[in-house]
């Protein structure tokens, strides 16, 4: 384990390495105990570098047993072994030279899941960001680019599947029980795209031809048995091959692309050049096993690897601190596949829900960071939503800024520019400028400034001079390390809605820059004046969400319902309807915190009873508009001072007043929307059974028993039903014995299915109340619970942590005093896992004065450990400063 050595790297410390590297050559003899590796490396010393300048090689917990220089063994004298580093001297002046370094590893109890490890059988790597270091002495670094060969000899009888990056060369027998491999990668890339699978998996095949006429074998690797639960990922991989190649212009380069699925894996999944490697959640999926979510999902996330080919692969990242370069490009791309493939609208509000959920707190708590950082201790810290989901936002904005063409024509420059280069975020930004003639250097404030930007807005009308007169101010609030901001450039995309639903022309406006229905706003206070106003209209902000911003505009309920009824763009009805319920969810927990009534507003009520009813919108948007603002979004709303069991009561009871006042509605929908036929994963029926669930839900919980809940488990023929039925069951109803025998009857129906096992704990996990801790406990002792497994550790500790506010929360302090102690066990085998379930804890601040001490004693229960990983260190050690 690496311990946290308090290094600190600067973004402003970059400079290039001293040493080219040419070519690397691996050889790798497999075994689960000690597996040797023989990397046989090229460097030559770059220009103008001085002649005593040693070589540097990155390592981590790494038995070298052998050292060559051109062949030549090393003397002792001439090299250095540290830690974490090899340094090489009396390295030649100019010609180019040979490094060949062997090194022994343990792949089966490498539970960290980083470099080359070994579970169920199957060998796997994991080098992102950096673990190739934990393979063999490396200059261990994003921009460190060469072409690799790749020779692999294992046993065949355990191992008969030998891959690698790039172009299968051939193999052979080698006559003792051991068989041998060879692949070619011809695209110089970094260290961190490597990857090996050695093991025995079945595969899934296909083709596809590329819009130049090639044909590309396409290969999904996947456990014996579980081949045809990979066939809807075949299909997502050839729509995004496809979909890439007429939105982007990019075609695939090489003759194979590779799939494998393990289960025991830290990510989601990673693209490695011709051979991504993910976990098994997002490759397996039949009705019976696979939620229209987890469809939804594996579509999203095989597309995203597939995009990281050009985003990330064929052009990479100069250094870690350009990271949302390729992840948050890589995003934008991904969600603007699942728009075109799904709904737009209703794709665009999951979106921001998760934006919101995650990333927005993450803006406003200790682990703020800019989108593109300027120092790290750790950078697997900096996998987060900020920069992959805000880093989408600013590529979106980008688009918004610019239009669809110019946006397009900077997307090629960028790939005729630096194909085959590691560059940064002024290269990227520089391409748009330079294709559409526009300045951007405000707007690359929103790479560099973290926090989310406040807008604050009024408007007054003058019938007189049929003027609407626009105020508007932003603000960046301060995040550590970053006390004052500058003015942002913010794209608003508007409209003013008149009192008959119809939209005024945007025409004639002064003071602000419009193009089209975008405002931009630049100034810290603009005044904006639109003319020819008719009559007083409604302002409608940020449509589509066009900016990741907090919107503040004092609007009443007839004014919100204008928009949720009239707005020709989907999302700001949504956004209507969210800000109607949030107002009165915050007014809710006030009285209940208060000990007064709770009352639920008419016009939230009549909102959504009438989007549930409206068949002139697709259910999968009607599904979105009834599911009210979560306990997180209150939390968020509220700010500071917040009591979970407060939000929680408030939210039930709203909840309820809909429920009843709605039924007639909910039960005609339960019944119209009935499935007649088989399962399809298709958009359509998603969204059916979306609208069908959401209409349960609001049943259930006007019920007093749990008679429906379990009727809808019994009858239910797909996953997507049955687990939205056994979750309302054992969240409204769990010390029902329907609850108990939903279980028990899951349970031993999937009890060999690991990925639905996960949501029979996740289900368990998030029962409200303090209770629901006992639960943890009994279920971490269960004979299906497994610790040294990432996804079943997320499903369990993870989930109960991040979506159990009410149970996590627990007034005494017992929640954050579990997790402590599950972060300390889990942190020596998998740093990478206890850091981020340990983030779960980011809002501790935002808490009531009682559970915040709880949770800042946990805190410094954690810090104070003898020994941790730089992950947790760097974490509690941010979450306890800020």
């Amino acid at each position: 384990m690496r311990t946290n050595t308090g290094q600190i790297i600067h973004l402003e410390d970059y400079r290039p390495t001293d040493f080219v590297l040419e070519r690397v050559d691996l050889t790798f003899e497999l075994d689960p105990k000690e597996t040797k590796v023989e990397a046989r490396l090229i460097f030559h010393r770059r220009e103008g570098v001085d002649s005593a300048a040693p070589l540097v090689l990155d390592g981590d917990e790494l038995t070298m047993t052998g050292l060559l220089l051109d062949q030549e063994e090393l003397a002792t004298t001439l090299y250095d072994v540290a830690e974490d580093t090899l340094t090489i001297r009396g390295l030649p002046e100019t010609a180019p030279f040979e490094i060949t370094i062997t090194t022994l590893l343990s792949p089966e109890t490498n539970t960290q899941l980083m470099g080359l490890y070994r579970t169920n059988g199957v060998y796997s790597t994991q080098c992102e960001a950096e673990g190739f270091r934990r393979i063999t002495y490396f200059p261990d670094r994003p921009d460190v680019l060469a072409v690799y060969t790749v020779n692999i000899i294992a046993d065949k009888a355990s191992s008969p599947l030998l891959l690698s990056n790039g172009n299968y060369l051939g193999g052979a027998d080698m006559g003792d029980g051991r068989h041998f491999a060879a692949w070619f990668d011809p695209h110089p890339k970094p260290s961190y795209l490597f990857a090996l699978v050695a093991g025995d998996l079945g595969v899934v095949e296909d083709t596809f031809t590329t819009m130049s006429g090639r044909d590309v074998a396409l290969k999904i690797y996947v456990e014996h048995g579980k081949e045809p639960r990979a066939s809807y990922a075949m299909d997502a991989l050839k729509r995004s091959m496809k979909w890439d190649e007429e939105a982007f212009g990019r075609e695939y380069d090489l003759d194979i692309f590779m799939i494998v699925a393990v289960s025991d894996f830290n990510m989601g999944a990673m693209e490695n050049k011709g051979l991504n490697i993910f976990n098994d959640k997002y490759v397996l999926a039949d009705p019976e096993t696979a939620t229209d979510a987890d469809y939804a999902n594996i579509e999203a996330i095989i597309a995203h690897e597939y995009f990281h080919n050009w985003t990330g692969n064929r052009i990479t990242c100069r250094d870690w601190f350009q990271l949302c370069l390729k992840e948050g490009l890589t995003v934008y791309r991904d969600h603007e596949f699942s728009a075109d493939m799904r709904s737009r609208a209703v794709k665009r509000i999951a979106e921001v829900r998760h934006l919101k959920s995650e990333q927005f707190p993450e803006d406003a708590g200790p682990l703020a960071h800019p989108v593109r950082p300027t120092k790290y201790r750790e950078i697997n810290n900096f996998y987060t939503t900020t920069v992959y989901e805000k880093g989408s936002e600013v590529t979106r904005m980008i688009a918004t800024i610019l239009g669809r063409d110019l946006f397009k024509k900077g997307m090629d420059l960028y790939f005729d520019r630096h194909d085959g280069q590691a560059v940064t975020i002024e290269d990227f930004v520089a391409c748009f400028e330079a294709a559409s003639g526009r300045d951007l250097r405000q707007f690359a404030l929103w790479y560099h400034q973290a926090g989310t930007p406040l807008v604050t807005a009024s408007g007054a009308y003058d019938a007189t001079k049929q003027t609407f007169t626009l105020s508007l101010e932003q603000t960046v609030p301060p995040t550590p390390g970053q006390s004052a901001k500058e003015a942002m450039h913010i794209p608003l995309k508007m409209g003013l809605l008149l009192e008959d639903g119809s939209e005024a022309a945007l025409a004639a406006v002064s003071g602000a820059d419009m193009t089209d229905d975008v405002l931009h706003l630049t100034e810290r206070n603009q005044t904006v004046v639109f003319s020819g106003i008719p009559s007083r209209p409604v302002p409608s902000f940020n449509r589509s969400f066009s900016a990741p911003i907090n919107l503040h505009i004092e609007q009443n309920a007839d004014d919100l319902a204008l928009i949720a009824h009239h707005e020709s763009d989907l999302f700001a009805r949504w956004q209507a309807l969210n800000a109607i319920a949030l107002g009165n969810l915050v007014e809710a927990t006030a009285n209940v915190r208060a000990g007064k009534p709770v009352t639920s507003d008419k016009a939230l009520i009549d909102g959504l009873i009438r989007a549930a009813a409206d068949n002139s919108l697709e259910p999968a948007f009607r599904s979105q508009a009834l599911a009210l603002p979560s306990e997180s979004d209150i939390a968020r709303e509220i700010g500071t001072n917040n009591d979970p069991d407060a939000i929680h009561a408030a939210r039930q009871q709203i909840l309820t007043a809909v429920a009843a006042a709605g039924r007639d509605t909910f039960l005609k929908l339960s019944d119209e929307l009935v499935s007649s036929g088989g399962f399809s994963p298709d958009a359509a029926s998603a969204g059916r059974r979306a609208l069908r669930n959401s209409a349960l839900t609001y049943l259930v919980q006007a019920d007093e028993g749990p008679e429906r809940a379990a009727k809808a488990f019994a009858a239910a023929n797909n996953m997507t039903d049955l687990s939205h039925a056994l979750a309302l069951l054992a969240h409204r109803f769990p010390d029902s014995a329907e609850a108990t025998d939903a279980l028990a009857t899951f349970r031993k129906r999937f009890a060999d299915n690991a990925l639905v096992i996960d949501k029979w704990f996740a289900v368990q996990a998030t029962i409200p109340g303090a209770g629901t801790l006992d639960r943890i406990k009994a279920l971490m002792n269960e004979p299906l619970f497994n610790g040294n497994n990432p996804n079943r550790v997320r499903s369990l500790v993870g989930t109960y942590a991040f979506a159990n506010p009410t149970g996590f929360n627990r007034a005494d302090g017992e929640g954050y005093r579990f997790l402590a102690r599950q972060i300390l066990d889990i942190d020596p085998r998998n740093p990478q896992l206890a850091a981020r379930i340990l983030t779960s804890m980011r809002s501790w601040r935002s808490l009531e004065d009682k559970r915040a001490g709880h949770a800042r004693k946990a805190l410094k229960e954690i810090a104070g450990a003898s020994k941790l990983s730089a992950d947790v260190g760097d974490i509690v050690e941010r979450m306890l400063k800020a």
